[in-house]
């Protein structure tokens, strides 16, 4: 299974990337209880997708708050 692309993240609008953004936390807190109670054997590489995945999502919904906080600026200086 290849790593997802940043890509995908930047197409999901604000209120699907927020939505994905939980779901793939509960996904890792699930993944993180099946390992300690040893319910995960030999799939411990979904830890690397799922935090992968996260991580492009935060970075992603960061820009965003970036870009909104800069236009934000913007306007208010030409006030």
């Amino acid at each position: 299974m290849a790593l997802p692309k940043i890509a995908d993240a930047r197409n999901l609008s604000d209120e699907e990337l927020s939505e994905k953004i939980l779901a793939t936390k509960k996904q890792l807190f699930d993944l993180r209880m099946r390992q300690r109670t040893g319910q995960l054997e030999n799939k411990t590489h979904q830890f690397k997708h799922a935090r992968h995945e996260l991580a492009q999502l935060l970075t992603v919904e960061s820009e965003r708050q970036a870009a909104n906080g800069a236009s934000s600026q913007s306007v208010a200086a030409e006030e």
